[in-house]
């Protein structure tokens, strides 16, 4: 299905987006084609109008057809706006069809991608792109296409009709049309077209940035900044109007005004040849016949154009976005093998394993290796950057290994189905997100068939029961706004309780109290007591007090292992642990002494009694 809609490309790869609705395109194309015909109909009855009281005058009473050919030009009327109707109907059915399978089609390739692509890509540029390319093409589909078809019929309607009746004032006609095909077409190729993937860009740069600005706002208003602070956001928006104003203001305004020019000022080309053949004319009152025709069917041309520009605009933007969407579908799902094996047990072992972040120089892991036997606790410590986190996203796939095995089980991840994997592993991230809907349903995210006795228990176990004794509806209050709201150490704590209730053998445990105040780190630490028990876990921390119990300390620099041991073994080396460790205690015994709270007052003074 992808390698069809690769091969058809442009609309041929919207289309097959669209399934079994596909035909209703070409039908609603082809209905808005008739429609379009159908409308030159009330223009032809206006000829023979005109050729019946030209005929007879100054005796109007001789034209007895006037009224037959009146219902004739109302019957085109309708018959034409209830055929536009029918086919913009099947189009609009075709494009929702065509943009619910893109968001469906993206949203879950995204689903199968590794999750450290979304480190790299920020959610609002993910959303902008899923969202908001689906949306473009849907009017592509749902009014660009039949418009096309219409705009190509009315071409050919204007090509026959105007040479009809009299091919000299009908080329008359043509001239200001073919002026302005040229300039819009000067405006749409070459510079124009990489103006509007410029443009798509620029908006997909706004939205990401904005998203972040938004998220950023209360740091902003603490320092009493204005937007101008937020650099990326300012540069977004300052980077579009100026591309923006190049394009209209520059680029555009000559041929746009030659466009304007001819399409409105077509009375300058048809009256001078009008004028120019009246005198030679044998049938005169046949020839005012045919002015009055073309004075009145000119008036068309201005629409079929005006209806070009807007397909052509409409048609760059859709194919920006189909590359753009096909930017997204190309990534490389998480391979999955082909024939999954079954891990033996839950133990953790890194064979030689290195990882490089793509457009990385360096290595963030190098050659790590080490085990994680079943059923105990490792600790991976170091200094920052050091390749932990790293370590940790490997076990999960979140990324895959550029070299050597990380195994689970004794399985490589690789061979393990995916699902099987992450229903093995249990993952508590440094910042944790809790959805906007109940408590009980926050838990419940690990395993959505838990019933309220399990989540209760799994938020016992993770030391929460005075966050539900506190809420107003217990396990049912609804968190986020228009609830309550958690703290930090208090979301950290139902994360816990989530991993707990998912009860997977291997629990990886990512900065874990990091954010947590003294009282919530010694209620998370009971809860990893519990969390712990009976099974295999991979824990990152900085404070060096979490790690003291843990059965084997694998200590990070740059990448590297650079020493392992348990604590006591690790202090008796003398290494870098041990440095680590003595820092920690120096940082953990700090307190203000007499000489910097003096030195704080007479830095208050200095400033005037300014607190």
């Amino acid at each position: 299905m992808a390698e069809e809609k690769k091969k058809g490309g442009g609309i041929g790869e919207l289309l097959a987006y669209a399934g079994d609705r596909k035909c209703l395109t070409y039908l609603g194309m082809g209905l808005s084609a008739t429609s379009q015909l159908l409308s030159f109909g009330p223009y032809v009855c206006i000829w023979f109008v005109a050729r019946d009281l030209i005929a007879v005058a100054p005796d109007w009473d001789a034209a007895v057809g006037i009224a037959t050919y009146g219902w004739w030009a109302v019957g085109f009327a309708l018959a034409s706006i209830v055929v536009y109707f029918a086919g913009l109907m099947c189009t609009h059915l075709a494009a929702f069809r065509c943009a619910s399978n893109i968001r469906k089609a993206t949203s879950d390739h995204l689903l199968k991608l590794p999750l450290g692509y979304f480190d790299a890509h920020a959610t609002g540029e993910l959303r902008r792109i899923v969202d908001g390319c689906a949306a473009s093409t849907e009017t592509l589909l749902a009014h660009m296409l039949p418009d096309i078809s219409g705009a190509v019929a009315m071409v050919v309607g204007l090509l026959v009709l105007l040479g009809a009746f009299d091919w000299r004032l009908g080329a008359a006609c043509l001239v200001p049309v073919v002026i302005s095909f040229a300039a819009m077409a000067t405006m749409m190729s070459g510079k124009g077209g990489e103006f509007m993937k410029a443009y798509m860009g620029a908006l997909v740069r706004m939205n990401k940035a904005g998203t972040e600005y938004v998220r950023g706002i209360p740091v902003v208003k603490v320092f009493q900044q204005t937007v101008h602070s937020f650099k990326a956001f300012h540069e977004a928006i300052i980077d579009y109007a100026h591309m923006a104003q190049d394009y209209a203001g520059t680029f555009c305004r000559t041929p746009q005004v030659v466009n304007l020019t001819a399409l409105n000022g077509l009375v300058a080309f048809f009256l001078p040849v009008a004028l120019l053949l009246a005198p030679g004319e044998a049938d005169f009152a046949r020839f005012v016949t045919n002015f009055a025709f073309y004075s009145i069917f000119s008036g068309v041309a201005p629409t079929a154009m005006t209806k070009l520009m807007f397909v052509g605009e409409a048609s760059q933007m859709s194919a920006d976005s189909l590359a753009r969407i096909r930017g997204i579908m190309g990534v490389e799902s998480l391979a999955v093998s082909p024939a999954p094996k079954h891990p033996a047990g839950n133990g953790v072992r890194f064979e030689d394993v290195s990882f490089t972040y793509e457009g990385a120089e360096a290595p963030a892991v190098d050659h790590v290796s080490f085990d994680v036997p079943a059923g105990s606790t490792l600790a991976l410590v170091g200094p920052s950057g050091g390749g932990k986190s790293t370590c940790a996203s490997l076990i999960p796939r979140f990324w895959d290994a550029t070299a050597g095995r990380v195994l689970v089980g004794g399985v490589d991840v690789r061979d393990v189905d995916p699902h099987e994997l992450m229903d093995h592993v249990a993952f508590v991230f440094q910042t944790n997100k809790l959805f906007r809907r109940t408590l009980a349903d926050n838990v419940r995210a690990a395993r959505p068939d838990a019933t309220d006795e399990e989540v209760r228990a799994a938020l016992a176990a993770a030391q929460c029961d005075d966050i539900v004794a506190k809420l107003p509806r217990g396990i049912d209050t609804m968190l986020g706004p228009g609830g309550a709201y958690l703290s930090g150490g208090e979301v950290q704590r139902v994360a816990l309780a989530r991993a707990i209730l998912k009860d997977a053998p291997i629990v990886v445990l990512d900065e874990a109290t990091a954010f947590a105040d003294p009282e919530n780190e010694a209620l998370i630490q009971r809860a990893f007591t519990r969390l712990a028990k009976g099974r295999t876990v991979v824990m990152i921390a900085h404070r060096l007090s979490t790690v003291v119990g843990a059965d084997k300390i694998v200590v990070l620099d740059r990448g590297r292992v650079a020493e392992s041991g348990t604590h006591e073994a690790l202090l008796a080396k003398g290494g870098l642990y041990a440095k680590m460790w003595a820092d920690y205690e120096r940082a953990a015994n700090w307190k203000i002494s007499a000489t910097v709270a003096d030195a704080a007052a007479d830095a208050v003074a200095a400033k005037g009694g300014e607190a």
